[in-house]
């Protein structure tokens, strides 16, 4: 198959753990990768994020990262709307110099699947969408202030337009069929996957001196640098443990300079008296997070919302246990008490709970760690990347007929 994925905002190679770069990112990195090795061939979409861009990245065997005019570089996430028009159009006039006829479209996000609408209607094509995070669950989850009535009408309107909606939990398949009255026929649920080549397990003491952090108890935050994530919740856990124990908790994500939620972050721990505790690093080389997962006693996530929680599978894959929100599509993946503790959100008492049962037991800690890294292993991209391209051939099939009629 010949596949168009759009990923309009988020760049596959971009630099993780910034403004607007997280799970979604790694999803379509690695699902483009996986479905190249299986022999297909796949252009990713996306708008120029640095003047230094290339117009064509060779990711890999069979796959290409193309950028794309689609309104200045510097524009916010939420005021690229009004540039979906322009970037389809620089589509078009891409598929017509390269004259390439795509199977399928697949957009990832919102913005993605105003364009894939269109691209799907002009070159008579499939389009499957997957939306990572939806306005209304944000909106009901009180996490997404920011959200509009306009976006949730582009998200149904592009639901009623694509030809299957592919949803990474059962969790998100329930929010679409009740908040935006679609079939479940047309919703298939396939999760995300975990590379296990990149992230697996390595020794702890060897991955602190690696990645330079002192051998005391440690627990490990990875993640954008936002409100939604709960971060604030953590440092209130974090100050009732630190009365009993040599801990420190590693921040991973965001960026060390004019990061106005960092700046709240700290003087948050600053009033707590935790500022010691806390290391903050920034993003990191991708290369290295696997080393920060080996490096953490306990990966905790206490996000408002996650779409899926991409990070917390990635610890497990390292072989260590989670403490995160019951949230989202968390709980499809984390076996409450098994890989780790789920934890009711924005309660900061049962989180620290938690982490000193874990800190107490170091047998607990491995047993969870092993269980961890078998759930993972289970949930590795090759499986899943094969279930896409079934859902792929299904909706092909399906649009031909329709065609035919």
């Amino acid at each position: 198959m010949r596949l168009a994925l759009i990923s309009f905002h988020g760049c596959p190679v971009a630099r993780l753990g910034e403004k607007d770069t997280g799970g979604m990112n790694v999803y379509v990195l690695n699902l483009a990768n996986e479905l190249g090795s299986l022999g297909h061939h796949v252009d990713v979409f996306t708008r120029y994020h640095d003047v230094q861009d290339p117009k064509i990245v060779e990711l890999s065997l069979n796959v290409r990262v193309v950028h794309l005019d689609g309104g200045p570089i510097s524009e916010r996430k939420e005021d690229l709307g009004i540039h979906t028009t322009d970037f389809a159009a620089n589509l078009h006039e891409f598929i017509s110099e390269e004259a390439i006829e795509y199977d399928l479209v697949h957009s990832h996000y919102w913005l993605s699947g105003k364009i894939a609408a269109e691209i799907s209607r002009t070159c008579n094509v499939p389009h499957v969408a997957t939306f990572h995070t939806l306005a209304k669950t944000k909106l009901r989850a009180r996490a997404g202030e920011k959200e509009t009535s306009h976006r949730a009408n582009i998200e149904l309107e592009i639901m009623q337009s694509s030809h299957s909606l592919l949803v990474l939990t059962e969790k998100e398949k329930e929010d679409i069929r009740e908040l935006y009255d679609i079939p479940a026929r047309n919703i298939e649920v396939i999760p995300a996957g975990v590379d296990t080549n990149r992230f697996n397990v390595e020794d702890k003491i060897t991955s602190r001196n690696h990645i330079g952090i002192a051998d005391r108890e440690t627990l490990l935050y990875v993640g954008r640098i936002e409100p939604i994530k709960g971060l604030d919740i953590l440092f209130d856990a974090l100050k009732t443990l630190s009365h009993s124990r040599d801990l420190q908790l590693v921040v991973v994500g965001g960026s060390l300079s004019g990061d106005k939620e960092l700046k709240a972050l700290m003087e948050k721990a600053e009033t707590l008296g935790i500022s010691d505790l806390i290391d903050f690093r920034g993003s990191v080389e991708q290369s290295d997070l696997k080393y920060y997962y080996s490096a953490a006693d306990i990966f905790v996530l206490p996000s408002h919302y996650e779409s899926f929680g991409l990070v917390a599978l990635e610890a497990m894959a390292c072989g260590t246990p989670v403490v995160a929100s019951r949230v989202g599509g968390i709980p499809s993946f984390l076996d409450d008490g098994n890989v780790g503790y789920l934890i009711p959100w924005r309660c900061p008492e049962p989180f620290a709970d938690k982490i000193e049962i874990l800190l107490e037991n170091h047998d607990l800690r491995k047993y969870m760690g092993k269980s961890a890294a078998l759930k993972a292993d289970q949930m590795n991209w090759s499986g899943i990347a094969r279930q896409v391209v079934g859902l792929y051939g299904s909706a092909i099939e399906e649009y031909g007929l329709k065609e035919a009629v």
